[in-house]
């Protein structure tokens, strides 16, 4: 049974349509990769499911309920936690700070964050401000944590960062795939990468779901197809 359901969704911003069907299927201690070029709708979708955004057809449903009607807030208390694109961590907060700002009880607290990425444990006494690309994105991650989700969205996580860092990013992924029974819902364009994480794969086109299937069989031709230049 699908831990989270998007079937047939559409949404605008304004009179402009951004999703023109979107079916997405995920199952509780899944990872799927969600693809595709940019401008396609990837994002978009995140924030229909965060509720950030709402949608003019179809239907959202997580844990077995509609969550259409709830905002973004209600939806967050529902065990939906999201790592944005573009990191937003508080700047004039320190890590520590910035990690407790959302932070709702459960398994994940400021230690076992400190396990994941050690390096915020070295730094929780500076102002996120002062932290490279990289260590923010590990805040950003560790912020998303201690909400203590149920499912854990990472939209665009590595991006422009030092392959180096990308290394410790994706390491921690697979950490959180195989030591925690949470799904994950990857936006991401390193094949190659998610393959070693995910489990299945979304293909979005134009704003709709073209290709879905199990991450392996994202082969040359469905990248060239759907996710070159």
């Amino acid at each position: 049974m699908s831990f989270l359901k998007l079937d047939g969704i559409t949404a605008s911003y304004g009179p402009a349509q951004a999703l023109f069907g979107v079916d997405l299927s995920l199952a509780e201690g899944e990872v799927c990769a969600l693809m595709g070029r940019n401008g396609m709708g990837k994002s978009t979708t995140v924030r229909v499911i965060c509720r950030l955004l709402a949608h003019s057809g179809g239907s959202v449903t997580f844990n077995n309920r509609d969550i259409g009607a709830l905002p973004p807030h209600k939806a967050a208390r529902l065990g939906i936690g999201l790592v944005p694109e573009g990191r937003r961590c508080f700047p004039n907060l320190t890590v520590s700070e910035n990690l407790i700002a959302a932070a709702r009880p459960g398994d994940w607290d400021l230690a076992r964050v400190a396990q994941l990425f050690p390096r915020l444990e070295e730094r929780r006494d500076q102002m996120a401000v002062s932290l490279s690309g990289g260590e923010q994105q590990m805040l950003a991650i560790g912020r998303a944590l201690m909400t203590n989700p149920r499912l854990l969205i990472l939209d665009e996580a590595t991006e422009g960062l030092a392959p180096v860092v990308r290394q410790e990013i994706w390491a921690a992924v697979g950490r959180l795939k195989s030591e925690t029974g949470m799904g994950i819902l990857l936006v991401d364009k390193s094949i190659s990468e998610l393959r070693l994480v995910a489990d299945r794969a979304v293909i979005l086109e134009r704003g709709a779901s073209v290709w879905s299937g199990v991450m392996a069989d994202v082969n040359h031709a469905l990248a060239d197809q759907y996710l070159g230049v």
